[in-house]
Parts: structure tokens; sequence; C-alpha cells
């Protein structure tokens, strides 16, 4: 029986051509609790405001793993050894950082539940997909919680200048029609 061809190029409008880069990551797309993103606003009610805003995390979360393909390439070609196992968790990593966000994104983030914040949420969601993939997320999840020794691939995640701040804010203007 001849195998499923598990990589995929999709077409982004801000990025063009992105490639899936594993079968891991595809079928981490391909699984209920990441398809769910598709129903999720990225900017919760802001379409009222800006009709184009309809993106959604699911785009989002895309988006950063691109960029995190580009970060990982140009750190090497900068001399940082970044195993190929290492690279794989950055772009799981990075995939699921939102997966926790419910409906309306952060406009209802602390209405449903108090003190429970969507980073939390997508930690069980991560520890959930991992028991689901063989325990195979369990890099992801040290980097994502910034448990991994190299602090620089946590700062990719999650920092000031991070894969999550730069797609969102190219995405968001884009979407909003603003600069």
């Amino acid at each position: 029986m001849a195998s499923k061809n598990k990589l995929k190029i999709l077409n982004d409008p801000i990025y063009g051509f992105i490639t899936i880069p594993s079968q891991r990551i595809f079928n981490i797309i391909e699984h209920p609790y990441f398809q769910r993103l598709r129903r999720i606003s990225q900017m919760g009610l802001s379409y009222l405001v800006y009709p184009g805003a309809h993106h959604t995390r699911f785009q989002h979360a895309i988006g950063c793993v691109h960029l995190m393909q580009k970060a990982v390439r140009v750190l090497r070609f900068k001399g940082v050894e970044i195993s190929t196992d290492e690279e794989e968790a950055l772009q799981i990593a990075i995939l699921l950082h939102d997966i926790g966000h419910g409906p309306f994104s952060h406009a209802m983030e602390h209405s449903i539940v108090e003190g429970v914040d969507h980073e939390s949420i997508s930690l069980l969601f991560m520890k959930e997909l991992n028991a689901v993939f063989n325990q195979s997320l369990t890099l992801a999840i040290q980097i994502f919680t910034g448990e991994y020794p190299r602090r620089f691939m946590h700062q990719l995640i999650t920092s000031q200048l991070d894969m999550d701040r730069l797609d969102y804010l190219k995405r968001d203007s884009f979407y909003t029609g603003t600069t």
C-alpha cells in the first residue's frame, strides 16, 4: 500500500506559499484540537470596526510556523547549532502556542473562567496531544514552558520579539488595512 504524502503546501495571503515541514506537524494540524482554531477569530470582535479582520488563529499559527522556519535558517546561517529535533520542536511549540484560545480570543479570555489564561489552556492541550502522539511533543513542551536549557528557543516562542508577535503585527495590519 502506497503511503499518503503528508507534506503539504498552503497559500497564505501574507507570506505566499508555506510548506508544512514534517509529517508529524501535518498530523497535528489535522487533529480536531488544532482544526478548531479555524473557528476562532484572531482579533475577537474587531471585525465590527475592520470588516476585513476575519482572519483566524489557524491562519496565525501556520504563519508562525513559517516564520520559525525562516528564523531557524537564519540562526543556522549565523553559526548557531540547532538539531533537527530542536527545529521540529520549535515548529511544534509555535504551532500550538495559541491552541488554548477560546471564542473571540482575548476579548473573552477572563470572562469565561477567571484566573485562567490561554497559555495555561494551551499547555493542557499540548499535554493531551503529547499523549496522542506517543510523547513526541515533549521537547516542544519543554521549549514552550521555558524548561529547556537553551533559553533563546523559549524566547523565539514568547518574548518582546518572537514569532507570534512578528506574525500578528503583519497579519492584523494586513487584514485591518492599517500600516
